[in-house]
Order: structure tokens, then sequence, then C-alpha cells
């Protein structure tokens, strides 16, 4: 076998690689082109995901010169954490650094049987909806498999630390840019995250959702994990206003994909709804909402538009959103109202930008931009 130091000089170009961006078989591969045993890549994936043990010196039953080796072609980087706050309901908001200036946010959300968080796939992103912050800023590019990896061992490392005892029960691809506009990475870090030799989380706690770009959607079928459609209106009339893509892949083609997600999985879709005042949030307009799903196994998550700067859409009243809910209850359709959470950080659905994007906190008392009673905790700012 040829020895390692001489197989380094012939991928000098591309080392280190860093760790989180391989899935198990991918790890297997790269080793192999070391001279390195299958067994080696599942021993690195204990240490790592299972031990959280990421200094190479510390793992303990590989040799020492494999050790050596390992430094010169692993690296085990997570993207920084520049800020950490924290909602008075309890939902915290971290912002990466993701090289270059640009940044990231994810997003835990507590309830009293799981804890959620919130993925980003994508640095802005160019489905341009009109009702959500990161919607206004361009796409600049997709994350890699170890960003988006990385955002979950960052958080997770993070909520060990509390000692709270708590661990991330769910994963949902909902923060900024939309998931299928970078699928190959984003089922890619899917694949790292259930593996039983890394975080070993269960497909059906994985939701990846989507503004319904269609050509891609059977993916989320193939993956295995739960699939939820940013909906968001009742016609297409209503959602070409609101969701540019709807031009594009319309709600007749849109819903046809469904079903077939629905007959491949058996699995409901959960239909994402976004309540914007006079325009969405109507009895009426839950009628035709109810009628235009009534062929689709789904349900339906509302969710009160929240306010961000320069937004031009308005918050509907509780009277209006509970008007809303309790007609859709009434036709029969399964409707969740979503509690929403982490407004006064900007941490609520449609929120998500970068650090420069958007202020930190809002006074949620009165819905303007002030103080807050949230906690932040400020990371020493890695250089950009």
């Amino acid at each position: 076998m040829m020895p390692m130091n001489q197989d380094i000089s012939a991928h000098a170009d591309i080392l280190p690689a860093n760790f989180y961006s391989f899935t198990l078989e991918d790890l297997q591969a790269y080793l192999k082109k070391f001279g390195k045993e299958k067994f080696r890549a599942q021993q690195i994936y204990k240490w790592v995901y299972e031990s959280r043990v990421s200094n190479i010196d510390e793992m303990s039953n590989l040799s020492k010169d494999f050790r050596g080796e390992l430094k010169n072609i692993l690296n085990f980087d997570l993207p920084p954490v520049i800020k950490h706050l924290v909602s008075v309901d309890g939902t915290q908001k971290f912002l990466f650094d993701v090289k270059d200036g640009n940044t990231v946010e994810a997003v835990v959300i507590p309830s009293d049987d799981r804890l959620t968080l919130c993925i980003s796939s994508e640095i802005g992103c160019n489905m341009a909806c009109k009702f959500c912050f990161t919607g206004k800023q361009k796409l600049k590019r997709r994350l890699t498999a170890d960003e988006i990896v990385g955002q979950f061992m960052q958080v997770h490392d993070s909520l060990q630390k509390e000692g709270l005892g708590r661990r991330i029960s769910n994963i949902v691809f909902m923060g900024m840019g939309e998931p299928l506009d970078n699928s190959d990475n984003v089922f890619k870090s899917i694949e790292v995250l259930h593996s039983q030799w890394g975080i070993n989380l269960s497909l059906k706690k994985i939701t990846v959702s989507t503004s319904g770009i269609i050509p891609e959607m059977y993916k989320v079928a193939q993956a295995k994990v739960r699939l939820a459609v940013s909906l968001n209106a009742y016609s297409d009339e209503v959602r070409s206003q609101v969701m540019p893509i709807n031009n594009k892949y319309p709600l007749k083609d849109l819903l046809e994909e469904c079903k077939r997600y629905y007959r491949a999985t058996g699995e409901k879709i959960t239909m994402e709804y976004v309540l914007l005042k006079g325009i969405t949030d109507q009895v009426e307009h839950a009628q035709k909402l109810v009628k235009l799903l009534k062929d689709i196994p789904c349900k339906i998550n509302l969710i009160p538009f929240n306010e961000h700067p320069g937004s031009g859409y308005e918050r509907p009243s509780d009277e209006t959103v509970q008007a809303f809910h309790t007609e859709t209850m009434r036709l029969g359709a399964q409707t969740l109202l979503r509690r929403t959470m982490g407004r006064d950080i900007f941490a609520a659905c449609g929120q998500l930008a970068t650090k420069i994007d958007h202020p930190e906190t809002m006074d949620i008392s009165n819905s303007k931009i002030g103080g807050t009673n949230a906690r932040s905790f400020s990371h020493r700012q890695p250089s950009l």
C-alpha cells in the first residue's frame, strides 16, 4: 500500500477536508485513497458524533501514527457562533459566521414534547416570497453540507453546556433559503444526521419545507423524510402575488406532486399557510383553502404573519386569526394554529436574515422595534 504521506502530496489541493462534509460512505471512500480500512470511518464517526470528541489526539483506539496522519487530511471546523439570542418565550437564535463576511441563522424552538431546530440551507434566497425577510436578501450562495451539519452540532453542543438535559428531537429545514434549491447538500446533511454511526436521528423527525420546486420534490419522498409545502394562498392569483414561484409552478401542478409524495410515503403533507391581513386571512379565504385541499392528505399549519422592517404586510388581529382557524376546523380540515415563538428576537417564521439586514430585537407589546426582555450572548467575532 502506498504510504500516506505520498498520497497526501497527490491530494494537497483539497486537504485537509472538513469531516462534517462526509457521509459515512463518503468518509470510507476518502480514507481508502490513503490506504485505510472501512472500519476506520466508523471509529471516527463514533468519536465525533457519539462521544463529541474532535481532538484527534483523544481518539484512543486509533494508533498514534494514524492520529498523526489524520491531522493532515481532516479538520473538524464548525461555523463559529457570532451571536446567541434567547427570547422571552425560551426560543433561542444562533447567528453563524459562514465565511467571506456572510452569516446565517438557526433557531431552537422549545415545546412540551420536543425541541426543534430550524436550520438554514442558503445565504439569502432566490424565491423572493414577499412576506419573508430572507426573500428580500438575494441568494449569495448555497451552504455546504458541513455548514448545514455544523449548525446542528454547534446548537447541540450549546444545549449540552447549558445542562438542561434536553436534546434536539426534531429538525425542520425552514430557515434561510429554499432547501430544494440546494438539494444535494441538504439531503447529504440529512444522511449524516440520520446515520446510526452519527446522530442517529429518525427520518420521521426531519421535515423539509419547500415553496414548490416541483422537479426536486421527489427527493423528499426518496429520502423518506416529511414534507412541508409553503402554500400561503387559496388561489393561483393570490399565490402568484405573494410567491413569484407560483408563476412557474402553479397550484394544480404543485398539488399533484403532493399527491405523488403521499402515494410514495403514506405520510400527510404539512401545508404552511401565512395569514396576511386583508389578503389571506378572511373566513371566505378559509373556505376556499379547505376546498382547494379537499383531495390532498394533509394538515394545515396556520402562521399569523410575523412583522419585519419594510414588509408592507400586517399581522391580522387575534380575533381574525381565531375565526379563520375555527372555520377550517368546522369544515373538517385538520388544522393547527402555530404558536408564534421568538418574535421578539426576529426568530419567528419569515423573520430570518443576516445580522446586517435586521435589528436584533423587537418590542412585541406594540410590534415596534425597540426594547425587549430578550437575552443576548455575544461571542467573540472571528475575522471575516
